[in-house]
C-alpha cells in the first residue's frame, strides 16, 4: 500500500500537520514535526475596518466572505449553493455584504457570470487574499487549505464540500474519518460546521450562518477555538526546519 511505498522511499519524514506524527510513527517511521508553512505566509496588513475601507466595503455592515475553492470543477458545484445562501441571508439581514477573494487559478469573468444569475451583489477582489478574508465576520469556505488560512486569520467559518457522488462514496470507503475539514481534524473535534454533499445546500448553509451570526457567544467560542489551532501548528520557520533536517542527513 501507500505506507509501504513511502517506507521504501524515505529515511526520515518532515510533516506539517500535528496528527501526521502519530500516524507515521505508529508505522515505524522516523518523524519530525516541522510546523505548518502557512504560519510564514498568512498575515493581514490592515485591521478589519481598514481592509473594508480599502476594498470599498461598508465599514459597519456584517460581512460574509465567500471562498468557493480554487479549482473550476469545485467552484461549479459549490458557487450556486453559496449564492443561494447569500440570497437568503440578504433577505433575513438586509444590512449584510458579501466579498469574494479571487483565487489565482480562476477567471474573474467566469465567477461574475455565475454571480449574475443570482439576485445578490458580491464584490470580487483580486489579490490581497488574506486582507479580504480578514474583512469577514463569517466565511463560507470550500474544504481545503483555505479553511486553515481562514482559521489563522481568526475568522469563524462554515466548511462546505460537494463532489460527485461516486467520488464521495469511494473516498468514504478508503478513508473513514469523522471530519473532513482540516480545522476540525487538527482540533480533534468539530469546532466549525461542516456541510457535506446534500447538506451543502443554500438553505442549510444560510441556516448555519444565521445561527452563528445571531449568537455572539457561539461566534466568540469559535474564534477562541481557532486561536488554539494556531498554537497547534507550531512556530513559523517550517521550511527552514525541514531544510535543516535534510542538511543534517548529508
Amino acid at each position: 500500500g501507500r505506507i509501504e511505498q513511502i517506507k521504501n522511499t524515505v529515511d526520515k519524514m518532515a510533516v506539517i500537520l500535528p496528527f501526521e506524527v502519530d500516524t507515521y510513527a505508529q508505522e515505524g517511521f522516523t518523524v519530525n514535526y516541522v510546523g505548518h508553512p502557512l504560519l510564514d505566509l498568512v498575515r493581514q496588513n490592515y485591521s478589519k475596518q481598514e481592509s473594508r475601507k480599502k476594498f470599498g466595503l461598508a465599514e459597519n455592515k456584517i460581512t460574509i466572505g465567500i471562498l468557493p475553492g480554487s479549482r473550476p470543477s469545485e467552484v461549479e458545484k459549490l458557487m450556486p449553493e453559496l449564492l443561494r445562501a447569500a440570497e437568503i441571508l440578504k433577505k433575513e439581514m438586509p444590512a449584510i455584504q458579501f466579498v469574494l477573494p479571487l483565487a489565482d487559478t480562476l477567471e474573474e469573468a467566469s465567477l461574475t457570470e455565475i454571480i449574475s444569475r443570482f439576485n445578490v451583489e458580491v464584490k470580487v477582489i483580486s489579490g490581497h487574499t488574506y486582507d479580504v478574508i480578514s474583512c469577514a465576520d463569517l466565511a463560507l469556505v470550500a474544504s481545503g487549505t483555505a479553511t486553515l488560512e481562514t482559521a489563522l486569520l481568526g475568522v469563524p467559518m462554515i466548511i462546505v464540500y460537494k463532489i460527485s457522488l461516486l467520488s464521495y462514496v469511494i473516498g468514504r470507503l478508503i478513508v473513514d474519518v469523522k471530519n473532513i475539514g482540516l480545522v476540525n481534524i487538527i482540533a480533534g473535534k468539530t469546532i466549525v460546521p461542516e456541510l457535506i454533499q446534500k447538506d451543502a445546500s443554500g438553505e442549510r448553509i444560510a441556516l448555519e450562518a444565521l445561527s452563528i451570526l445571531k449568537n455572539g457567544e457561539r461566534k466568540q467560542e469559535i474564534i477562541k477555538e481557532l486561536e488554539a489551532i494556531r498554537g497547534r501548528l507550531g512556530e513559523p520557520g517550517a521550511a527552514r526546519r525541514a531544510a535543516q533536517i535534510a542538511c543534517d542527513m548529508i
